[in-house]
Order: C-alpha cells, then structure tokens, then sequence
C-alpha cells in the first residue's frame, strides 16, 4: 500500500512542538551566530520565511527593537504565536507573493527543500531583499552524510540508520532534493546576489539530537509503516533504544549560504 500525498513532518501533529523545540536547541546559535555577523540591529525590517515556532522571530525582535519590524510567516502558523515586536502571517512561498516591502533580511531555516516549488521561493525570497540587504538560507544536506549514527558499533545503530535511509525514501518520494544544501551557494549567485559564503553546522550527539529523532519517528511512523518500509517492531526497538540513551544520534550537516543584494 502506498502512501504518497501529503508533508511527512505537517506542523499539526503534536509532535511538531517537540520538533521545534529541538532544532531550535540544536540550530538556533548558529543562526543567531549567522545574522549577527551580517549586522543586525536597531531599526532592521525582517522576514522570517517558514518560521515554525517562536524563537527565531522573537530574537529577531529583541535585535531590532521598536523602531525595526519582523514578519514570521509560515504556510502553518499553529506553532508560531505572535509576540511583542514581531508579526505573524499565514503565507505559501513557493505560491503566494512576497511581501510588499522590502527587507533588511530575509532569512530561512529548513523551508525550501520542502517547498515543491523551491525556485520560485529563493526567486521571491531574493527579490524581497532590499539593495544592501541580506538573504541568509539554511537548509540540511542528508546525502552529505546519510548517517543518524556515523558510529555504526552494534545492532542498534544499524537499526537507526536503517529507519534513517527509510524515512530519506519518503522524503524523495515526495519531491525533497536530499543534496539540497551544497547547491545553495549557487543559487544565491544565480539569484543575483553578491559577497556569497557559506558554512556547515554538524551536531553529533546530545540531548537535542536524541529529542529530534524520537519526535520525528514518531510523527512519520504511520508513513514508514503504510509504505512497507519499516515495522512496527522495528520503530519500537528503535524508539526503545533512544529513551535508554544507547544511541549517538547525529543531525544532516546544515548548510547555512548567505549573500548581498546589490546596491
């Protein structure tokens, strides 16, 4: 039986508070690490694309203070709560038109390998940019490093890399470009921007990474278990295996790619 329609990880499975509060455990000082070195600061006006939930926004705001503006828009805005000193909007980026005004930043995190029409994303994205504006575009790169536990010691391990390269099947199935990330510089150029860098953030083990892995097998068990690729059983033992601490679980490399539109 197939099982082929729909987003793996929707943001109204409960899971999804779990997921959000471990990347952002995992994620957010490295973004924040990111958008200070470009200079954020009182008076910024920010687009926060596929916000999630509310830490990424909020520390945007305290950044900028009263006298700047964030705007955090997601295609599903249950997670993301408006806060003092930000706003918050439904919004599709790979259908809907960018924002009218233009921004100081525009930043996204984990949003356009899931956006079927990534293109046009980046392209709206880009064009959101202000001249001297910065659009800074985090995306992981699973084929990078196809391993949740790069030490594959003992039957356990292997277990989570087999669930690991199951749940990667689905993802392609459904469009997700698994070498994503790498192409970013690129794409920042091809956009037109200017001063394109980029680095790469690789959690290895820790609490963060043990609570994103038992969130998200969680919310895509019924998937792996309809499409024949994993049992029950299996995701079980797996799940087991996490709360008893046996694992090294690692993350896919995020690839953070920045770059400036011209002046």
């Amino acid at each position: 039986m197939s099982d082929e329609g729909g987003y793996l990880l929707d943001n109204r499975q409960q899971e999804a508070g779990a997921r959000f509060g471990a990347l952002a455990a995992l994620f957010d000082a490295s973004t924040f690490r990111h958008i200070d070195a470009l200079g954020i600061g009182a008076g910024w006006r920010c687009w926060e694309v596929g916000a999630g939930g509310t830490s990424v926004p909020a520390w945007l705001a305290g950044r900028v203070g009263p006298t700047g503006h964030v705007l955090a828009t997601d295609i599903d805005v249950s997670w993301t709560t408006g806060g003092a000193g930000y706003e918050v909007a439904r919004h599709d980026v790979g259908v809907d038109p960018p924002p009218q005004e233009r921004f100081d930043l525009v930043h996204a995190r984990l949003v356009l390998v899931h956006v079927p029409q990534r293109d046009r994303a980046l392209a709206a994205m880009a064009s959101s940019v202000r001249p001297g504006g910065w659009l800074l575009i985090e995306e992981a790169d699973p084929a990078l490093q196809p391993l949740v536990c790069p030490d594959e010691s003992g039957p356990a391990q292997r277990l989570a890399n087999k669930l690991k390269h199951d749940f990667r099947t689905l993802m392609a199935a459904r469009g997700v470009d698994l070498g994503y990330g790498r192409t970013l510089p690129a794409l920042l150029r091809a956009a037109g921007l200017t001063d394109v860098a980029a680095d790469a953030y690789f959690p290895v083990t820790g609490p963060a990474c043990a609570a994103l892995e038992h969130a998200t097998v969680r919310q895509i068990r019924r998937h792996l278990t309809v499409a024949g690729l994993a049992t029950d059983a299996e995701i079980d033992a797996h799940l087991a295996n996490i709360e008893a601490g046996l694992l090294d679980l690692a993350t896919s490399p995020m690839i953070s790619a920045w770059g400036r539109a011209p002046r």
